[in-house]
C-alpha cells in the first residue's frame, strides 16, 4: 500500500480555467479539483450567508450551487449566517485489497477540501463541510464539533440539495412506500421524480450519467431525495422512531458521505470504486473466515406453495429434505445449504409481528446438530436463517444465544429477514419499552450493525433481506457479504405479475451501484404460480451469476429442474463467486449491459450479457483476455427462437477457440442472455 500526503503549499489547484467568471468582488469561495482536473467543486455563501457547493465536469456545470445546512429541534438551524472562515486542502493516493469483490485491488486517489462554515454574528457555532474529489465523482459530509449550544445535535432534517445543471432522465424508486425498497423503477424526467430512494440515477441530455446516493451510513438515518422544484432534489432524511427529529446524535460526529458518481458511460458508473473508498478500512482484523460460496437452499419451492415456512405435512425444513439438498450441494461443488423454516414461530402469526420466533428452538422434525454434522462430513455448510419479522427488539433479545448456537454447529453465514411494512419494524425505546420504526432510520441502521458486529465475534457472515440500504460498509465489516433491497427473483414465483425483462438491466445501473445483491438467479422452471412465468430466457438465468454481483450466489430453483438439464446447470456449476477484475463492455441504463470478470486466484475470464424486452446484436472485443494466450470459450447463448414469451428454454451450448484481440458478436433474444466462460490454455 502506498500512501501520499501533499502539502498544501504545493499542491496545484488548477481549477480556474475550468470555472464560471465571477462579478467583482464575489463573496469568498472555496474551490478544488480532482487529480485528473476532471471534476471540481466550488463552495460559496451569498448575500444572506446562505452556503452553496457546485460540481463542474471538464468545466460544464454537473451540479448548479446547491444549498448545503442543517436543521435542528433544539437549536437555531445551520442555515444563513454564515460565511466562510477557512478552507483547508490534502491529497490522497493508496490503493488497498478486498478481501473478496469485484475486484482484488482499488486504488484510493482524491483530493480534499475541507470548508470551514461559521456563524457571522451569535454564538459564532462552526461545522466543516469536507469534500473528497475524485476523478469519477465527489462525497461530501458535514463534521460537527463539540462546542458550547451544540453539545447534542437533534436532526429534524439537512438542507442538503442537489441540482441538476440540465434536464435529465431519471431512474428511480418510490420512498416512504410500504413497501420498503421492493418496487419496479420508474424512468421518467427528472422533473416527474417526487419521493425517491438512493442510489437514484440520471442521464443528461448530452449522455452524461450521474448517481447520487450515500456512503457509511452509521448511526445516522438513510436519506431519500425529494424533487422540490424543477431539477432540484433535496435530501429527504428516513424518520425516526419518536419525536420530530430524524437523528439524535451527541457531537463530536459526521454525517454518512453525500455522493456524486458521475461519468460519461453508464458502464463507468459499475465500475466506480467511489462508495467503497469513501467507507473505513477493514475493522475486523483477519477476515479469512469469510468464505464467497454458491449454495443451494429449501427456499424456492416455498414461494412455489410446494412446501411451506410452517410446521404441518407440507414442511420444507425437515431431516429427509435438508438431507437431499446437502448431498446434492456436495455432488456439485456447492459450499452451502440455506434452510428456511427450521426454527419454531412460523406457525403464529408471523407477518410484521415475530414475537413467537425462537432462533434456538428448531422444530422437532429438523434435528440441528445431526444435520449440521452431516452437512460437514460431506465438505458443505448449512446456512442459517433468522426471520425476524422486523421485530428487531425481539431479535436483539436472542441475538448472542442464537449466534452462539450456530458457531458451535459450525454455520459460517445467516441469512436474516425484515419482513414487515416499512415503518412497521419494531426497536427497543431508551425507556426499555418497543416502538415502531423505519427500516432505514437511525435506529434499525444501528441494529444491523450491531447483528454484523455481534456475528463477527463468532466468525458468522450476514446477509440481510429486507435491509439497511448497502452504503459500502463491507469495507469495514467484510462479514457483512451482501443483501437484498431490491425486488428479488421470487417476485416471479408468486400469483402477481413478476419482474419484467428490463428489471436486471435497471438494477445493474441503480440498486447495484450500492453494492452485492442476493437477487438468487439460476431458474430453469419458467412456468411458477406469476401469470407470466419467469420474463427470461435460460441464457439470460445463466447470465445473471456474472451481471449481478454477489459473493453469495444461489442456484435457486428446485434441484429436480438441475438434474434434469445437465448442460446449463454446468455453467452454474462453473462459474466463481470471487473476482480478480470487472470490466463493463458496453450497456445502457434499463436496456442491456454485457460484464466480463477475471476469477480470483484463476486464469479464466466469464462474461455475462443481458437485454430487456428487446433483442440486440452486439459485437464485444476480447481485448480483456491475457496476451500471448489461447482460451476456449464455452458459450451459452439463446437458440434461434428464444424469446421470453414463447421459448424461453431454446438454448445453445457450444465452443469456440479464442484469444485477445477477437471479436465476438453476442445475439441476445428478447428478454436474453448470454453466458460464456473463457477456460484458459
Amino acid at each position: 500500500m502506498t500512501f501520499r500526503t501533499t502539502p498544501v503549499a504545493s499542491l496545484l489547484w488548477l481549477c480556474s480555467a475550468a470555472l464560471p467568471t465571477f462579478a467583482a468582488s464575489p463573496p469568498p469561495m472555496a474551490q478544488a479539483c480532482s487529480p485528473g482536473n476532471v471534476l471540481c467543486v466550488e463552495v460559496t455563501t451569498d448575500n444572506d450567508g446562505r452556503p452553496s457547493y457546485a460540481v463542474l465536469r471538464d468545466g460544464r456545470p454537473v451540479i448548479a450551487p446547491s444549498r448545503l445546512g442543517m436543521m435542528f429541534t433544539h437549536v437555531p438551524k445551520f442555515e444563513r449566517n454564515l460565511e466562510i472562515a477557512s478552507q483547508a486542502r490534502d491529497s490522497v493516493d493508496q490503493t488497498w485489497e478486498q478481501p473478496w469483490g469485484e475486484r482484488r485491488e482499488i486504488r484510493n486517489h482524491y483530493n480534499q477540501l475541507t470548508v470551514t462554515l461559521r456563524e457571522k454574528t451569535g454564538p459564532k457555532r462552526d461545522f466543516d463541510v469536507v469534500f473528497r474529489i475524485y476523478d469519477d465523482g465527489v462525497g461530501f459530509r458535514y463534521d460537527f464539533r463539540r462546542q458550547p449550544g451544540l453539545e447534542q445535535a437533534d436532526i429534524a432534517e439537512e438542507l442538503t440539495e442537489f441540482t441538476l445543471a440540465e434536464d435529465a432522465t431519471a431512474w428511480w424508486i418510490p420512498a416512504f412506500e410500504w413497501n420498503r425498497e421492493e418496487y419496479l423503477y420508474h424512468t421518467t424526467p427528472l422533473q416527474e421524480v417526487g419521493d425517491a430512494q438512493t442510489p437514484i440515477t440520471l442521464r443528461t441530455k448530452d449522455g452524461l450519467h450521474v448517481s447520487i446516493h450515500e456512503a457509511a451510513l452509521v448511526d445516522y438515518s438513510g436519506m431519500n431525495l425529494t424533487r422540490v422544484d424543477g431539477r432540484k432534489l433535496k435530501a429527504a432524511l428516513t424518520p425516526g422512531s419518536g419525536g420530530a427529529a430524524r437523528v439524535v446524535r451527541a457531537t463530536p460526529f459526521h454525517t454518512p458521505w453525500r455522493t456524486l458518481q458521475v461519468a460519461r458511460r453508464a458502464g463507468d458508473l459499475v465500475e466506480s470504486s467511489l462508495i467503497l473508498n469513501l467507507n473505513e478500512p477493514n475493522a475486523l482484523g483477519d477476515v479469512s473466515w469469510v468464505k464467497p460460496m454458491k449454495y443451494v437452499g429449501v427456499w424456492w419451492e416455498m414461494h412455489l406453495d410446494l412446501k411451506t415456512w410452517a410446521a404441518g405435512p407440507k414442511h420444507g425444513a425437515t431431516n429427509e429434505n435438508v438431507r437431499r439438498h446437502i448431498d446434492f450441494a456436495a455432488a456439485n461443488g456447492f459450499g452451502g445449504v440455506l434452510v428456511e423454516g427450521w426454527n419454531v414461530g412460523w406457525n403464529a402469526d408471523w407477518f410484521g409481528n415475530g414475537e413467537s420466533f425462537s432462533f434456538t428452538q428448531p422444530y422437532p422434525d429438523f434435528d440441528l446438530p445431526a444435520l449440521s454434522r452431516y452437512a460437514q462430513d460431506k465438505g458443505v455448510v448449512l446456512i442459517g436463517h433468522h426471520e425476524t419479522s422486523g421485530n428487531a427488539a425481539h431479535y436483539e433479545s436472542q441475538l448472542g444465544d442464537a449466534f452462539d448456537l450456530y458457531q458451535r454447529m459450525g454455520i459460517p453465514a445467516v441469512k436474516t429477514g425484515y419482513v414487515a411494512d416499512a415503518g412497521q419494524a419494531k426497536v427497543r425505546a431508551p425507556d426499555g419499552g418497543v416502538v415502531y420504526a423505519w427500516h432505514e432510520g437511525q435506529d434499525m441502521a444501528n441494529h444491523h450493525l450491531r447483528v454484523v458486529t455481534e456475528a463477527a465475534k463468532r466468525h458468522i457472515a450476514v446477509n440481510p433481506h429486507e435491509p439497511v440500504k448497502d452504503t459500502g460498509l463491507r469495507r469495514t465489516y467484510p462479514n457483512w457479504i451482501t443483501r437484498e433491497g431490491a425486488r428479488g427473483m421470487e417476485f416471479s414465483a408468486w400469483g402477481q405479475p413478476g419482474n419484467p425483462p428490463e428489471h436486471e438491466a435497471n438494477l445493474v445501473f441503480t440498486r447495484l451501484l450500492a453494492g452485492p445483491m442476493d437477487y438468487t438467479p439460476g431458474i430453469f422452471g419458467m412456468h411458477t404460480r406469476a401469470p407470466d412465468g419467469i420474463a427470461t430466457t435460460w441464457a439470460k438465468q445463466l447470465a445473471l451469476y456474472v451481471v449481478i454481483y454477489s459473493p453469495l450466489q444461489m442456484a435457486a430453483d428446485l434441484l429436480d429442474n438441475y438434474e434434469k438439464n445437465p448442460g446449463p446447470f454446468q455453467f452454474i456449476k462453473d462459474v466463481p463467486v470471487d473476482w480478480e477484475e470487472t470490466r463493463v463492455l458496453n450497456g445502457e441504463v434499463g436496456d442491456y449491459v454485457t460484464i466480463v470478470r477475471k476469477e480470483r486466484g484463476g486464469e479464466n475470464w466469464y462474461l455475462g450479457s443481458l437485454t430487456d424486452e428487446h433483442p440486440r446484436e452486439l459485437q464485444v472485443s476480447l481485448d480483456f483476455l491475457d496476451p500471448g494466450r489461447r482460451y476456449t470459450a464455452q458459450v451459452y447463448r439463446d437458440g434461434e427462437h428464444a424469446d421470453w414469451k414463447t421459448r424461453r428454454e431454446d438454448i445453445v451450448i457450444e465452443q469456440r477457440e479464442v484469444s485477445r484481440g477477437d471479436t465476438l458478436p453476442l445475439r441476445l433474444a428478447p428478454g436474453g442472455g448470454q453466458a460464456i466462460r473463457f477456460v484458459a490454455h
